[in-house]
């Protein structure tokens, strides 16, 4: 075990790097075959609160013949204290050296950690490009919400999971086992062997041309037996909830308890990838729910569960289940968390019913200030309405509320940034009672960003400098109330939108500016776009060509061949849609709108 005690009182958070939490698992390293590190290329803070690698890391410890181990991304600090060392990135559990296990996972939920992924990889003593790794190192794969491009970081992850990991990852074990227990080192033959499992892609048995312009002319594989497009894995039921999870010494982005009540949406948000790529909904049992929830919270020892969902208000039975969670735990004073709301009465209703404690502040999201603005979003919510709820918020007793709002959004013009300001204006006045202070109002913006597999895939990002002047109107606008706003970095924003919807000539923009020290580029204070606009430079790429440029229907993207059960024909109808201000309706409410997994509906609760 790799001893830490002369570098620990050294570094912020040690106990970010100490291990030994409740809950974890440390099992017998030398009577296990197959060595999993599950890898969040972001602080441990930030990859605790990540459900997806807390459902692997109980789903493989099950095994008797596997083990997980956890690993995240090291501070600053810590990676200089290590490097000063010479001590290799390790797991928690064990302290091993992240180069002796047999596989490492990243998980990739952003694209500006991808610089975190190459920096983790030379820490831990690995090569970082996949073709300089042989089969004596360990096998490199990634998963998560951006593997669904996988193309930027192609050249440097073995093999990329593509959708929902739980079935297609014991899978992967499988195979690897049998490899490893046939005493090959050929990393070939294992790649090869793993592109027979559905929902795996190797990026380096496939091939991409370009035309003159740099628009993609042909992605093919690069041998016989191999298929044109990879499916994404799709589960009929959800996976157990998992009721002893790992407790962490310091406090986390999400310290609570939480239950996984449904998997996709239905709702349609057009610039929501999660709605797509999470497809179909499926709902977890409420006596499940229940039932869980007495094991979590008496293995956890949490006050807060979060019921958690892309759209909690959505779930069909939310109002009985919070009724008898509430009712259940009075006495406990229990804090139940229902995230992702949306901004109408039904929700404000529920969020009473939940609040044990004062009723302090509110969240929710109209993303654009204009009715116009957010039928281009497939949103159907009113002024009114939104108005509506504020006032009613205001006289149920909360103090504050923030919104968030999208800028830079599809056919945006200076109207509708200025429809945010008149929107935030007649709802500031909602008093809470009759000579009582007004509600509290904080604004918050974000860049939109187009993503793979959307309807907004094809439209071109704003610009940088559109961007800065609707901020700049923006401020002025809600400045003379005295509001506090904040806003996202256009540049920030400018790169995670090349990433988003880049290709794999990317792969050496992202070693160079990784090279030139760039890591932790999702916190502003390490955040260097000279960096990274210098690699550009090097390569000859136009960041402009992959964020800002308007792309045809027939273009063939760099995700082309990543199959994620929704047609191109439904995301151009949406698109269509959007620019005629048309609003789709929600096929849980009505009609199957063919996106592509007609066999899932009605509801797109149950296969068929």
């Amino acid at each position: 075990m790799i001893n830490l005690d002369h570098i620990l009182p050294k570094v912020t958070r040690p106990a970010r790097y100490t291990g030994g939490e409740w809950n974890s698992i440390t099992k017998d390293w030398d009577a296990i075959d197959i060595k999993m590190a599950l890898a969040y290329p972001d602080l441990y803070e930030i990859g605790m609160s990540n459900l997806g690698l807390v459902i692997l890391y109980d789903l493989i410890n099950r095994e008797p013949d596997a083990l997980a181990e956890r690993v995240y991304a090291p501070w600053v600090d810590m990676e200089a204290e290590m490097r000063n060392a010479s001590i290799p990135l390790f797991s928690l559990e064990s302290r091993h050296p992240l180069k002796d296990f047999d596989i490492i996972g990243f998980s990739l939920a952003y694209e500006l950690t991808y610089t975190n992924v190459l920096n983790m990889l030379d820490l831990a003593g690995i090569p970082v490009y996949a073709s300089q790794r042989n089969g004596s190192y360990p096998l490199i794969i990634a998963g998560g919400s951006c593997a669904l491009n996988p193309e930027p970081m192609a050249e440097f992850i073995d093999i990329f999971v593509l959708g929902e990991g739980e079935e297609v990852l014991l899978e992967l074990l499988e195979t690897f086992r049998r490899w490893k227990l046939q005493g090959s080192h050929e990393k070939q033959e294992l790649l090869r062997e793993l592109t027979h499992i559905p929902g795996l892609y190797v990026p380096s048995l496939y091939q991409v041309d370009y035309h003159i312009d740099g628009t993609i002319a042909k992605i093919w594989p690069a041998s016989a037996g191999l298929s044109p497009s990879i499916k994404r894995r799709i589960l009929v039921d959800l996976p157990p909830v998992i009721t002893r999870p790992v407790i962490p010494y310091v406090a986390t982005i999400h310290d609570r308890a939480a239950i996984e009540i449904q998997r996709g949406c239905t709702r349609g948000c057009r610039f929501c990838q999660a709605g797509i790529i999470y497809r179909p909904l499926r709902e977890r049992p409420k006596e499940e729910i229940i039932s869980a929830a007495d094991e979590l919270l008496r293995n956890c020892g949490y006050n807060e569960l979060s019921l958690l969902s892309l759209s909690t208000g959505d779930y069909s039975e939310i109002e009985s289940l919070v009724s008898i969670l509430s009712s259940r735990y009075r006495e406990h004073n229990l804090k139940i968390s229902l995230p992702s709301l949306r901004i109408d009465s039904f929700s404000l209703g529920l969020i009473d019913t939940t609040a044990t404690v004062k009723k302090t502040g509110l969240t929710f999201a109209p993303e654009a200030g204009s009715e116009r603005l957010r039928r281009v979003l497939n949103k159907g919510i009113s002024d009114e309405e939104i108005l509506q709820t504020l006032e009613n918020a205001a006289e149920r007793g909360w103090s504050s509320v923030k919104l968030y709002f999208m800028l830079g959004l599809p056919t945006e013009t200076p109207d509708d940034i200025e429809s945010i300001v008149h929107l935030v204006h007649h709802g500031s006045p909602a008093r809470r009672k009759p000579g009582s202070r007004a509600l509290h109002m904080k604004v918050s913006t974000s860049t939109f960003v187009p993503k793979a597999h959307t309807a907004f895939q094809w439209v071109a990002q704003h610009s940088e400098e559109g961007l800065n002047a609707s901020i700049e109107a923006l401020r002025r606008g809600l400045k003379k109330s005295g509001m506090h706003l904040s806003w996202h970095d256009p540049k920030m924003s400018l790169l995670e939108g090349v990433l988003a919807r880049g290709d794999r000539r990317l792969s050496q923009v992202i070693y160079r500016a990784w090279q030139s020290g760039s890591k932790f580029d999702a916190w502003s204070e390490h955040f260097n776009y000279e960096k990274w606009d210098r690699a550009f430079d090097e390569f000859g790429l136009d960041p402009a060509f992959y964020a800002n440029r308007q792309r045809p229907f027939d273009e063939i993207l760099p995700w082309a061949h990543i199959d994620v059960g929704i047609n191109a024909t439904f995301l151009q109808q949406e698109c269509q849609r959007m620019l005629q201000d048309q609003l789709t309706n929600d096929c849980r409410a009505g009609r199957c709108n063919a996106c592509g997994l007609e066999s899932w509906h009605p509801a797109c609760s149950k296969s068929n």
